[in-house]
């Protein structure tokens, strides 16, 4: 087994692990995040339905016109700016962070840091 696979995998697992114990309900949805080499995915999602509520990345053509010039890490601190925003219109202000078994370290912070500071409670 290569490298790259025993990463994937021991993302995998973390990521189990967490969402044994992390939950969104209606009242407190669950904002979770996917990272690619490239881009970050970010959605709100209401696991009792199981409807995703807000959803958006850096690969929309509207994000990219705006912010494709920056780095990774400052494109993260954009989207999670943009996921506040998004989420106070629909009224959302509580969620439970979902780091998706990532490091929270890097882009995973900068995007965590950049959504509290727009106002959301995690």
């Amino acid at each position: 087994m290569d490298m790259a696979q025993k990463r994937l995998e021991g993302r995998i697992t973390r990521h189990r692990r967490i969402r044994k114990k992390v939950n969104g309900t209606t009242a407190r949805p669950r904002l979770c995040v996917r990272r690619t080499l490239v881009h970050m995915d970010a959605q709100i999602v209401d696991d009792a339905t199981g409807k995703s509520l807000v959803q958006t990345s850096t690969t929309s053509k509207d994000f990219q016109a705006q912010n494709g010039s920056l780095n990774k890490t400052e494109q993260s601190r954009k989207l999670g700016a943009l996921v506040a925003a998004l989420a106070k219109e629909k009224n959302i202000e509580q969620v439970v962070f979902d780091r998706g078994g990532y490091t929270y370290h890097g882009r995973v912070k900068a995007f965590a840091d950049a959504a509290r500071e727009a106002g959301m409670v995690f």
